[in-house]
């Protein structure tokens, strides 16, 4: 009995490897997750954020070690060099890449800092709350770290715990900083692929699940 044939086809070429569609959709589920469950502070939120920052770490490695299109050398560009993209993109004559276009690449690397980012405030600011954590050692240092965070106080250990609260307080605003950024990202990160996806006539979605594109 014949196997059933799994080779991409002539007019196809694999682009995308297992590995970065495995972490594209399982950091969906895992910012979704994080971001649904940040009101309650739960050990989901903080779960879901240590598999966001596991992830992004991976990736990061894997932009250096991994296939020709998931490595940065292959879409990260000069600015301008995305910009001359942007520009033709307006005018609607870009060019179409295999992989990650110019301004893709950007929307990539700004996607990895952002959520990077909110995961590492995230555990300085666990570290702070509970003493939690693998930046729990860390933490007492960071809050240090924040300047004009005195609250007003009428003795010195007062003083001290005003302050490390106010510490708290900005940690915290950067957490959620940086996560409102990685959303908002996402949101026009789906924008680029529904204009991709138009501009070039082909299915990016189904691209990243079954890691081929037209030749």
């Amino acid at each position: 009995m014949n196997k059933p044939e799994t080779r991409q086809t002539p007019n196809e070429i694999r682009v995308w490897d297992p590995l970065v569609r495995i972490f594209h959709w399982s950091l969906v589920m895992a910012f979704a997750v994080a971001w649904l469950s940040g009101d309650e502070e739960s050990p989901l939120h903080i779960y879901s954020g240590y598999a966001v920052i596991g992830l992004v770490l991976i990736r990061i490695v894997w932009g250096f070690v991994g296939t020709r299109y998931a490595r940065f050398s292959d879409f990260v560009h000069r600015p301008a060099t995305i910009l001359a993209y942007v520009k033709d993109l307006l005018a609607g004559k870009s060019k179409r890449y295999l992989g990650h276009n110019p301004l893709g690449g950007a929307m990539i690397i700004a996607l990895l800092a952002s959520l990077l980012a909110a995961g590492v405030t995230g555990l300085i600011l666990q570290g702070a709350e509970d003493g939690t954590g693998p930046f729990a050692a860390l933490s007492a240092r960071a809050m240090a770290l924040v300047p004009g965070a005195v609250a007003s106080a009428v003795a010195d250990d007062d003083q001290a715990e005003g302050k490390n609260e106010g510490a708290e307080e900005i940690w915290k605003e950067l957490h959620e900083f940086f996560a409102n950024l990685a959303l908002l990202l996402v949101v026009l990160h789906i924008a680029g692929v529904i204009i991709g996806s138009l501009v070039h006539r082909e299915n990016l979605v189904r691209a990243m699940f079954t890691g081929r594109k037209s030749v």
